[in-house]
């Protein structure tokens, strides 16, 4: 492929701080460069209870643990979703259920989350968390959302692995809820090569996330330990990325928002649809991700397209619910549509690195254009 889909990029300043881990022998799980990794991050999002891991996954599967979650207990989770998302559900043996996503931001649905606690709430049996995702970069309806589990006394996670940048009332995500976490995985607005951040509700809560961490161990003279620990914490090495790639981030967000409004106008006299920013919110708009119409014959037609032309574009996330492994997971929907099967049929994500310049980005642009011109004249 000559045009990736959401490629590292670089700002020129991590290697000062990936040299000084090498140079101080700094090479573990541990280290200056992860303190102020922590810290620095804890300041761009105004909020001061940060813990580096080993990837958001492991950022996740804490954050279950952190709160408690325990064996045959029920999460509710946007269906509408990467599948590490919900995997950690299963690590800790609970059971998810899939709430449906609404039309504008593509995120979880309120309504629908409401009808599925209403419905808990009446068998007696609530569930322990809920977690809503920011799907790339593009806010939730949070403020609802947030509303409805403190109505129903039930913790809200953030999944704000694609949405680091992503702002609603001047908040940034991840910090809305009562936990979040972020991932700084190769393919992110910034990365670590491999790494998240999670970000707890008080001190108490991280130094026992830190804890779990770091192999659960106690706080005496030998190694001792009374419960299951796990090896998630960041290198000081990738640590050092982050805080170069941090420096950068507002640019990063700004360049991919850029990439969003470029499509968006040569788009325009096509019939596409886009994810929609809330009001009083901000997306990074990590991938620029739309809805084909009746202009172009099908998504996977456009995206063989688009890779016969060298461009890299995807499917937009397969939802749980249809995926083999959760199969016999209860689903809830408003009504009888099911919003996120048909957002996931005609879906596409596109090219969208912070690093793409405005000659790659019309040549997806013409890749596009050219197939709906295509298929309009095979169906002549």
């Amino acid at each position: 492929m000559n045009i990736l889909l959401s490629k590292p990029h670089m700002s020129g300043r991590e290697m000062a701080y990936v040299e000084e881990a090498f140079s101080s022998n700094w090479i573990a799980p541990l280290g200056p460069n992860v303190n102020a990794f922590e810290e620095e991050l804890g300041k761009y999002v105004d909020h001061p209870y940060t813990l580096a891991t080993s990837s958001g996954t492991a950022a996740l599967h804490l954050a279950l643990l952190t709160i408690g979650i325990e064996r045959g207990d029920v999460i509710f989770c946007q269906s509408l979703t990467f599948v590490a998302s919900v995997n950690p559900i299963l690590y800790v043996g609970a059971t998810p259920v899939f709430i449906d996503s609404e039309q504008e931001t593509w995120n979880m649905s309120p309504e629908a989350l409401r009808k599925a606690l209403v419905q808990a709430a009446t068998k007696g049996k609530l569930p322990k968390a809920v977690i809503v995702v920011h799907l790339y970069g593009v806010v939730a309806k949070i403020g609802e959302i947030r509303h409805i589990c403190q109505e129903f006394g039930v913790p809200l996670i953030e999944d704000a692995a694609e949405s680091l940048g992503a702002t609603w009332q001047g908040q940034m995500t991840g910090t809305i809820g009562d936990i979040g976490f972020y991932s700084f995985n190769g393919n992110k607005i910034i990365t670590t090569s491999g790494g998240g951040m999670l970000l707890l509700s008080s001190d108490s809560q991280r130094q026992y996330a830190l804890k779990l961490a770091t192999q659960a161990r106690e706080n005496v003279l030998h190694y001792e330990h009374e419960e299951v620990g796990y090896n998630y914490r960041l290198s000081n090495v990738s640590a050092g990325i982050g805080r170069g790639q941090l420096e950068v981030i507002e640019q990063r967000v700004r360049a991919r928002r850029n990439v969003f409004r470029r499509y968006e106008q040569m788009f325009s006299t096509i019939d596409v649809t886009y994810q929609q920013e809330i009001p009083f919110s901000r997306a990074n708009r990590w991938l620029t991700a739309m809805q084909i119409g009746r202009d172009i014959a099908s998504r996977d037609q456009l995206i063989q397209r688009l890779g016969d032309a060298g461009i890299e574009s995807r499917p937009v996330w397969k939802p749980m619910h249809l995926q083999p492994l959760y199969r016999d997971a209860e689903y809830v929907t408003v009504d009888k549509e099911d919003v996120s099967r048909h957002l996931f049929e005609n879906g596409i994500c596109l090219p969208s690195s912070s690093s793409l310049t405005i000659g790659e980005q019309q040549k997806v642009i013409q890749a596009v254009l050219d197939t709906r011109h295509f298929v309009k004249e095979k169906s002549v």
